[in-house]
């Protein structure tokens, strides 16, 4: 498959082999794109440089989205290496145990604030980094979840963050489109991820998602890959859009 030969595409947020920003990784390489991958420290590395390795990934560094210096050294390598982008993936979510774990209503401003900054400001300040390296075509790519726009009791506080992460896509969208660059939201129902691991009752979740979905199965890696590919490929008819690829369990109610 080579839909995207030649294309060069930066995945940030790959933390191990359960990532759905891996998932996107391997479907972008088998699509004939080159690779940048990102890790968040020393810890994560070990997990994640096998997979950087697997995927012939030309870039690897470092990026904490808290850190403007390694932003801007990830970018800087970007230009010296290719000089342009195709495709961004923004994989990135964090909240405070204590506040995910709570009601919304209770939740700490540092908390909230922390939240929205690793979820939803990481996206901006990648996507205004990436801007002078995009492409006309090029396509960028962010994650969010059913729990945005109904709610998910154990979804707690990250529901009002990914629905401000949606409608910044919508912005950036906007802003952007004239460019020729698109802005995509994908939404993969329930999935056994490290991520959606720390959510309470996460377990239970999935099996009500599994029983009740339309195709009776769960979201996999390789569904989110193949919609990150074909966005990639024909993402600007689409652009600003919620891309929902969770078997149809969001038209259950």
């Amino acid at each position: 498959m080579t839909a995207l030969a030649g294309r060069k595409a930066l995945v940030a947020g790959v933390a191990n082999d359960s990532s759905i920003a891996w998932g996107c990784a391997r479907a972008l390489k088998a699509a004939g794109a080159d690779i940048a991958m990102t890790y968040l420290n020393e810890k994560a590395d070990r997990f994640v440089r096998p997979l950087a390795e697997a995927v012939g990934a030309e870039i690897y560094l470092p990026l904490d989205v808290e850190d403007d210096a390694q932003h801007d050294a990830l970018f800087a390598a970007i230009a010296e290496k290719w000089g342009g982008l195709d495709v961004l993936v923004h994989a990135i979510a964090f909240c405070p145990r204590e506040d995910l774990h709570g009601r919304v209503i209770d939740c700490s401003s540092a908390g909230f604030a922390k939240a929205m900054d690793v979820s939803v400001h990481s996206f901006l300040r990648m996507m205004r980094r990436a801007e002078p390296l995009l492409r006309p075509g090029a396509a960028c790519v962010t994650m969010t979840f059913q729990g945005s726009t109904s709610v998910v009791p154990s979804y707690g506080v990250m529901g009002p963050v990914k629905a401000a992460l949606e409608s910044a896509v919508r912005y950036l969208a906007y802003e952007l489109g004239g460019k020729g660059v698109s802005v995509h939201a994908l939404s993969p129902g329930p999935m056994p991820t490290r991520a959606g691991g720390g959510i309470s009752g996460f377990d239970a979740m999935l099996a009500d998602a599994e029983a009740r979905a339309p195709m009776r199965r769960l979201s996999t890696l390789e569904d989110c890959g193949a919609a990150c590919v074909w966005l990639a490929a024909h993402g600007a008819a689409a652009t600003g859009g919620v891309h929902l690829i969770d078997g149809g369990f969001n038209i259950i109610a």
